[in-house]
Order: C-alpha cells, then sequence, then structure tokens
C-alpha cells in the first residue's frame, strides 16, 4: 500500500510538472495557434475529470478496506468514551456523505458542461430556492453537529465537576520537560499544597510539596499510574515549566497542563489492562506491531527496545512541548480494586520518603 501511495504521488508530481511545461508555452507571445484549446481537448479534458472521480472513489474503497479500522474506535476504556466514539463515527459518515456527492457533481458538471464550439454554456443568474437549499442543509448538519458535540463535552464535564458526589480518586498528574509524575492523595483523599518554589531535590521533594501541611504528609509519588477499575478518578494537573498537554488516548481524556494553574478532568476506567489485552481486535494490532518490528530487528535492538511489543496504555503529551516531546510518556496499568489496594500498599509516603 505504501508503494502505491509513493508511485501516485510521484505520477502526480510529474503530470503537475508538465502541466507546468504547457502553461508556460501558452504564455509566450506569438505562440502557435494549435496550444489554443479547441473542442477536442476539451473532451479529453471532460473525460479526464470523470476518470479522476472514478480515482477518487476506487482510492476510497481501496483505503477503507486497507485502513479503514480506526485506530482507537472502539476500543475506549472509560465510561464516557462510548459517546466520544459515538460522535466522532457520526462526524465520519457526514464528511463521507457529504464528499461523495460534492465530488461527484463537480467533476460531473466539469464533463457535462465541457466547451463545445457554438454552445453557450448554462447558467442562472438568481435562484434563489438553489441558494436556500445549499445555504440551509449546511447550516441545519453543522448545527446538529456543533449541539451534539456540546452535550456530549457538558456530559462528559459535569462528571469532572460533580467531585462531592461521586467521591472520586483524587491523584495529580505533573508536567515536566520530559516526563511525568503522579501524585496519590493517600488515605485522606486530599492532596496536600505544591509550588515549584518549594521544589528540594536534596530532600527529595521533587514536586515542591508543603512539608508543613498535613494532608502533603500521606500524599504518594510514583512515575507509573495505577487505577482501579469502576472507581471515578479526578485528575488535577500541574505543569514545572512549559505548556503540556495530558493525554489518554484509550479514556478519550485530554486537558492542558498550563504553568501556574491547576486544571483537572474526570473519567471512570472500565476496562482492565489485562481485559484489553484480551481483546480480538487489540490483539490483531498488536501482531501487526510486532511484524513491523521483526521486520526492523536490527534497529530496534540498536536502540536498546524490546523487540516483542506488548499492549499498555499510555499518559502522553499531546503539545509540541520540546526536543524530546516524543518521549514524554508513562504507563497506566488499570487494575481491580484488591491489585489496586495491594499495589499502593507497597508505594512510600511523602512524609517516609523525605531525606
Amino acid at each position: 500500500m505504501t508503494t502505491l501511495l509513493i508511485f501516485v504521488i510521484v505520477l502526480f508530481v510529474a503530470i503537475a510538472l508538465w502541466q507546468m511545461v504547457k502553461i508556460f508555452d501558452l504564455a509566450q507571445v506569438g505562440g502557435p495557434s494549435s496550444q489554443v484549446a479547441d473542442d477536442k481537448d476539451n473532451r479529453i479534458n471532460g473525460y479526464l475529470m470523470i476518470g479522476f472521480l472514478i480515482f477518487i472513489y476506487a482510492i476510497t474503497i481501496l483505503s477503507f478496506y486497507y485502513l479503514g479500522d480506526l485506530p482507537l474506535i472502539g476500543n475506549s476504556a472509560s465510561e464516557h468514551g462510548p459517546g466520544i466514539d459515538n460522535l466522532m463515527v457520526i462526524s465520519m459518515v457526514v464528511i463521507f456523505i457529504v464528499q461523495i456527492v460534492t465530488q461527484f457533481l463537480l467533476h460531473y458538471f466539469a464533463f457535462k458542461y465541457k466547451g463545445e464550439k457554438g454552445r453557450k454554456a448554462l447558467f442562472y443568474a438568481d435562484n434563489n430556492t438553489l441558494e436556500a437549499i445549499w445555504t440551509i442543509i449546511p447550516v441545519i448538519v453543522l448545527a446538529g453537529l456543533i449541539i451534539y458535540g456540546l452535550f456530549t463535552w457538558n456530559d462528559i464535564m459535569n462528571v469532572t465537576a460533580a467531585t462531592d458526589d461521586e467521591d472520586p480518586m483524587v491523584i495529580e498528574l505533573y508536567a515536566q520537560q520530559f516526563n511525568w509524575k503522579a501524585r496519590y492523595s493517600g488515605e485522606d483523599n486530599v492532596l496536600g499544597q505544591a509550588n515549584v518554589r518549594l521544589i528540594d531535590l536534596d530532600r527529595a521533594n521533587i514536586l515542591g510539596l508543603d512539608e508543613a501541611d498535613p494532608y502533603a504528609q500521606d500524599d504518594v509519588i510514583v512515575t507509573e499510574l495505577h487505577l482501579p477499575k469502576g472507581r471515578p478518578i479526578l485528575f488535577k494537573m500541574r505543569s514545572q515549566d512549559v505548556l503540556h498537554s495530558a493525554y489518554m488516548p484509550h479514556f478519550r481524556a485530554q486537558m492542558n497542563c498550563v504553568p501556574g494553574m491547576v486544571t483537572q478532568f474526570a473519567f471512570t476506567p472500565m476496562v482492565t489492562t489485562a481485559e484489553m489485552r484480551q481483546n480480538p481486535d487489540m490483539q490483531d494490532k498488536v501482531k501487526n506491531i510486532n511484524e513491523i518490528r521483526l521486520e526492523n530487528k536490527e534497529d530496534i535492538e540498536a536502540r536498546g527496545q524490546d523487540l516483542v511489543y506488548e499492549f499498555d496504555y499510555l499518559l502522553l503529551c499531546n503539545k509540541i512541548c520540546g526536543k524530546s516531546h516524543y518521549n514524554m510518556q508513562m504507563k497506566i496499568i488499570v487494575e481491580e480494586q484488591e491489585e489496586f489496594d495491594a499495589w499502593m500498599a507497597e508505594q512510600t509516603k511523602f512524609a517516609a520518603s523525605l531525606n
């Protein structure tokens, strides 16, 4: 498929250069009259428009056949994920239908009304009905998509706002070039006060927690994020240096991390890491990835990476935050409550970690 796309691109570049040469010839003063388009040229261009229309439809069908599986649709792992997926599918269907209709009309009319000697072009000086149709229909469709999107967004953000009713677990995501830290709020479920001015690497106070704040004493700082299945999570997000963006694609969650302020986002994880690894669609994707990695075995081993890829949820940075932006990720493990409790019992609290 990649070879085919490269061939098509090279072909189009060659055609473009050829057309530029013809345009240059036409622009020459005193050029031969045969360079002026005649009925034969118009017919050829008309058939070429129909041929290009067929090509567009053919490449669309092939793309759906080979690449039609959207990377994430159907693999959402949060409670609100299906709503986001549904909005994406509806938007893609509407765009696809509009593309099919408009491209057909564009290329068909170019063929039907190609220039012919002695024939006057058909045109409407004014048609209020047509103008109303092609104005009102897009307005209705776009308004529907926007309103549906706003309702979906409001539903998601209402979950974020309803912190008292749902008793979520509070976790801080701390962004810095080029890594993530997570801070759990401990048994009291309240994060201690923090400020970048309080960072003290000599005392292992890497996030600038207020050592005198009683709420900070039981906070837990980790570099691998564990989440219990089925419990609402409220993320408080900070950035130490520049603008970052906390992006968790399988949970359909993203929120900017802004220096000097705290942003937040909430969701409920519904699929454990082990369950997602057993998902047939995910297994197929992992298999394809490992086949590609096997083809590039020497490069992967030279970089010191594991040859065999195994699926994990990831927290990524979705802002270009510097030259090592691509390395800014943290593994997320979703597990049953009992497994999470056992893992949390092994972690060191902030008060005990100070030197």
